[in-house]
């Protein structure tokens, strides 16, 4: 057989003509591939061109859409003319099938569109890669590429353009039927927190939540125990065949502890056994069989560890997208956000927050699933007589504060009290004692702003010996 010598980029344009005579036959076809297909998807520049005036005539009414008709339109188009303009297009409805399936038309077309874009990418990255100047290092390059190939798989799923309301109140009633099927509790991805799930209703999709804190706080461990909860009731709410699960499968990007100090932390908060023990392998032989069969239980959560050092926010962004596809996360955390380097130095450390903090948001709308990121507070907290923090405590505070959807601040007191215990002899060390004994293992979560709700105060438990924080009525189990 004799090889062929060129390669043409797939189209077809009989499904083209089909298509558009079956709307000339029945004009409310239009209202069954509107959804699916768009003007630029036909391949023939001319059918690109009928199928745009077509659709604008439906939408302002008043007029059956006909040969005749759309030709008074379009009659003075070199394309149609040079096809033979009304003769053209009355062959159109002539050829129609007898029962045309017109979504399944606009669904070829559709297929066919998204392969002729991947070539096109295909042959970008090709030409960037041999001609890209110095100023757009290979990281932009891939970063570019797998944003474009995420754009192209959502295509379908989100589609690009405005949303009309009755789509926008669909997808409100669609949020509210899953709290619903959750037992009229939550419709985002629950942090395990029966008082942070009450007041936010659940980690909401498209939401960037910040947790800060100053050092020793735990904002590290109450942004694990969130994600390791929310892999645990979707691995949970699947073996059980729950229709809409509780949890998510989790993303977690640890920039400033390793993969294997995180899965140590979640392992002491499970098995109860001290980290000093995790670490030097001192255990009683009955914590060593706990510690295996508990490890071998949570070796299938759906919890995915990114330890990467150094990680820009453009490639957290493209390997958030790579999960979202084949993984179908529901949840990214992000330790922590100071860590992230930005895509362009900057001689303003602000600025280059800014454009962190703005990827993030970017990011969670894209993916339609909450971000979580951790954050540091200013030394200012710590030389203060009050040391519960505020919004002006955040550091490079002015665009953390402004794209978040939901601020929260870990405090303990306790943290700041056992730096100034007295002396036993000291007239002090007894009412010292009795205040310690009664904030010992309290933290408080200062939720200061909150974009679809109200502020508050939320009390937890914090166990400092397992790094695991507890719903405060949960504190004896």
């Amino acid at each position: 057989m004799e090889q062929e010598v060129y390669r043409h980029v797939p189209y077809d344009i009989d499904v083209e003509q089909a298509l558009l005579g079956a709307i000339f036959v029945d004009n409310r076809a239009i209202e069954r591939v509107s959804m699916l297909l768009r003007p630029e998807q036909f391949y023939d520049p001319l059918h690109q061109r009928l199928f745009e005036a077509i659709a604008t005539s439906f939408e302002r009414g008043g007029i059956v859409i006909t040969p005749l008709t759309l030709h008074a339109q379009m009659k003075a188009d070199p394309g149609l003319l040079e096809v033979g303009g009304l003769s053209y297009l009355a062959n159109l409805a002539a050829a129609a099938p007898a029962l045309p399936n017109v979504r399944d038309y606009a669904r070829i077309l559709h297929d066919l569109w998204v392969r002729r874009t991947l070539i096109h990418i295909g042959e970008d990255i090709v030409n960037t890669a041999y001609e890209a100047p110095l100023e757009k290092p290979p990281q932009e390059q891939i970063a570019e590429a797998e944003k474009a190939l995420y754009r192209i798989s959502e295509t379908s799923r989100y589609g690009d353009g405005p949303l009309d309301f009755a789509e926008a109140l669909r997808r409100t009633v669609e949020i509210a039927e899953k709290a619903q099927q959750r037992g009229g509790r939550i419709s985002g991805v629950s942090s395990g927190f029966a008082d942070i799930d009450s007041l936010l209703g659940g980690l909401q999709p498209s939401d960037l939540l910040i947790l800060a804190g100053r050092p020793g706080m735990g904002k590290t461990a109450l942004a694990t125990n969130i994600a390791f909860n929310a892999a645990r009731f979707h691995s949970q709410d699947v073996a059980d065949g729950v229709p809409v699960s509780r949890g998510a499968p989790v993303l977690f990007f640890s920039l400033e502890m390793a993969a294997q100090q995180l899965s140590a932390r979640i392992l002491s908060e499970q098995t109860e056994i001290e980290m000093s023990k995790i670490r030097s392998g001192r255990f009683a032989e009955s914590e060593w069989e706990r510690f295996v069969l508990k490890m071998q239980d949570l070796s299938t959560l759906p919890l995915y560890i990114d330890d990467s050092g150094g990680i820009s926010i453009a490639q957290i962004a493209a390997r958030a997208r790579r999960f979202r596809r084949e993984k179908q996360i529901g949840l990214v955390v992000i330790d922590y956000l100071q860590l992230i380097e930005p895509t362009r130095r900057s001689d303003s450390r602000v600025q280059e927050v800014t454009e962190v903090t703005k990827g993030l948001k970017a990011l969670a709308k894209e993916l339609n699933v909450p971000v979580l990121a951790c954050s540091q507070l200013s030394r200012g907290v710590d030389s203060r007589d009050d040391k519960r923090p505020v919004l002006s405590d955040l550091r490079e505070s002015g665009s953390i504060e402004q794209d978040a959807d939901v601020v929260m601040f870990v405090f303990r007191e306790a943290y700041y009290l056992k730096s100034r215990k007295p002396e036993e002899d000291d007239p002090e060390f007894t009412k010292w004692s009795e205040k310690m004994e009664r904030v010992n293992h309290l933290a408080d979560l200062l939720v200061e702003k909150h974009r679809h709700g109200p502020t508050t105060k939320i009390e937890l438990f914090f166990d400092d010996r397992f790094t695991r924080f507890k719903d405060l009525a949960d504190r004896a189990a």
